[in-house]
């Protein structure tokens, strides 16, 4: 760091060159700044750290023969092996078809509606009527997908299910829902749209609602009506929200809820329920192959960095944001 300072005598400049700061220095000035920030921040930072990064230590078990009686160090390193032994089994194309059918579902399906419907409540004027909407439609996301699977059985059940009286009572044949393997995949979607939309439009809503009004009155103005507001000032205005949620959620094409698809699993429909995640608790938990589990769970992650990273980049190829 320099400057220029001149001489009372003559008027001429010397320069005075600074020492440098070091960056340790610069840190701990910036720590010393904005303390109250970083104190803010202090509980989620340490969140991440406990939970997130001290517990990926336990990757190094998918290149061991991990037995909790040795040890987790003198348990002997066996490479890739465990890697081999999921990419050369019978069940992997099956798995990998499985997560990968439920997750396009619920990206082609589930991903739009939290955006379409935060386009609807928005048009609502009755400010009381939008509240009562929001309130139905954000109960079933603080509802367990123990109780959700509880009542699509009450729904969808042969024997007793409401459609099915309902079905029965018409003069038609009962239908098996809950066992059919052409009707599952879709089962799950509608189970996760019914529960989630209403929450998912929250970061919608909130994001249509920092739009600048101006840019309303000047579509209308222009002759603009409410499809063309939302086509050319809404829409626009939140695709960058759009862009960083789509891109998360293709990081995640990997993964399907466990605890809905475990729930919902049966006899009948289990080539098509079987997943990544059923299936790491099936080999990890109840077959103590923590090993083996670990390193299906560690393939999930570097799929799903690889996806988030190129999705990145294609984002940023046409002209967005992206999330980094």
């Amino acid at each position: 760091m320099s400057k220029t300072v001149p001489l009372a005598s003559h008027g001429e400049h010397i320069l005075i060159t600074a020492p440098p700061v070091s960056r340790w220095r610069r840190t701990w000035q910036g720590l010393k700044r904005d303390h109250m920030l970083y104190l803010i921040a202090s509980p989620m930072l340490l969140f991440f750290l406990i939970f997130k990064y001290v517990p990926m230590w336990g990757i190094l078990i998918a290149f061991k023969n991990y037995t909790p009686y040795v040890g987790f160090w003198a348990s002997p390193w066996v490479g890739f092996e465990h890697f081999e032994r999921f990419f050369g089994n019978d069940s992997f194309f099956q798995l990998l078809r499985n997560t990968l059918a439920i997750n396009l579902l619920n990206l082609i399906f589930f991903f739009p509606m939290p955006i379409l419907l935060s386009l609807m409540l928005n048009e609502v004027r009755k400010d009381w009527v939008k509240r009562i909407i929001q309130s139905i439609i954000y109960l079933p996301h603080f509802l367990s997908w123990v109780i959700i699977v509880g009542i699509t059985y009450l729904m969808l059940s042969t024997s007793s299910g409401f459609i099915n009286k309902l079905i029965a009572a018409m003069g038609y044949e009962k239908i098996d829902f809950l066992t059919s393997q052409s009707m599952f995949w879709g089962l799950l979607t509608l189970q996760s749209i019914w529960k989630e939309v209403g929450w998912g439009t929250v970061i919608f809503l909130a994001a249509i609602a920092s739009v600048d009004t101006q840019l309303f009155e000047a579509a209308r103005m222009d002759g603009a009506g409410r499809l063309r507001q939302i086509w050319h000032v809404t829409l626009p205005a939140i695709r960058n929200v759009i862009i960083i949620l789509l891109i998360l959620r293709i990081g995640h094409m990997m993964d399907v809820g466990f605890e809905q698809v475990y729930l919902m699993m049966n006899g009948a429909v289990s080539d098509v329920a079987d997943v990544f995640d059923t299936y790491v608790y099936r080999s990890g938990i109840q077959q103590a192959q923590f090993s083996y589990s670990t390193a299906v769970g560690l393939f999930k992650s570097i799929v799903g960095v690889i996806l988030v990273v190129l999705t990145n980049r294609l984002a940023k190829k046409f002209g967005e944001d992206g999330i980094y």
